[in-house]
């Protein structure tokens, strides 16, 4: 009968991924462990799945995706109340949006037993901006824009050359400095790797309601950062986003 009720969940095996902290970086790894815990039966556990996910904005609402997966493929015998770890490493994708508004990531773990339930635990992470985002950030607030909004949305056709199905859209308004005045927002995407951060703007300028509908108010443009010096991109950025008003 144990059997039968561990089919359907009721005392089955459970499990619970032990992060050592849950503030991370794209391009970090987190050392973890991994608990298993039997439950009323003997069990069989194939593998253990590992995903980092996240959700995005599409015309249909809001969809779950996988930044990456991975699996432990060393199975194992749970015995009835047996304590088990396994200790794991999880990579960050660069592509790892950072948590910014309504935006989450998590990790989700997985048992995979065969004719049960498959137990879960899901473990949710604060995703910090890389050193070199978080200056353009800083260079951004330094020539008054603001940063408004910030939203993953699905990116179908490839624009910005992502391997993912989305992209992670930051809104900035001109609150005071150089741009106050001559522009109505930017919107910027981020694509960080090891060694730099692309950016790509769209820059939307103050115009008439003839240019708004024809769209002619919006400029796209793009650079390079490769380090991490506020001052330098402040001036980078102002020259990149004058170019295109």
């Amino acid at each position: 009968m144990k059997k039968v009720l561990a089919s359907i969940g009721i005392g089955n095996a459970t499990v619970d991924t032990v992060l050592p902290s849950e503030t991370v970086r794209p391009g970090e790894t987190l050392d973890a462990e991994v608990h298993i815990t039997g439950g009323d039966v003997e069990q069989e556990v194939g593998t253990i799945r590992f995903e980092l996910e996240t959700r995005y904005l599409t015309d249909d609402g809001y969809q779950e995706t996988d930044i990456d997966r991975f699996t432990l493929t060393d199975g194992l015998t749970i015995e009835p109340g047996q304590e088990e770890t396994r200790p794991v490493t999880i990579d960050i994708p660069y592509s790892t949006p950072i948590t910014l508004g309504q935006i989450d990531v998590w990790v989700e773990t997985e048992l995979d037993i065969d004719l049960a339930v498959d137990p879960e635990d899901k473990d949710y992470l604060e995703v910090k901006p890389t050193p070199r985002l978080q200056a353009v950030f800083d260079a951004m607030d330094d020539l008054g824009l603001s940063l408004r909004t910030a939203e993953c949305e699905a990116d179908p056709y490839g624009r910005y050359a992502s391997r993912q199905r989305f992209i992670q859209k930051f809104e900035f308004r001109a609150n005071s400095g150089p741009f106050h005045g001559s522009l109505d927002e930017i919107e910027l995407v981020a694509l960080p790797d090891r060694e730099s951060l692309t950016v790509f703007l769209e820059v939307d300028r103050r115009g008439g309601l003839l240019s708004e509908m024809a769209e002619t108010d919006e400029r796209k443009t793009s650079l390079t950062i490769d380090s991490t010096d506020v001052g330098q991109i402040r001036e980078e950025l102002q020259t990149t986003i004058e170019s295109a008003i």
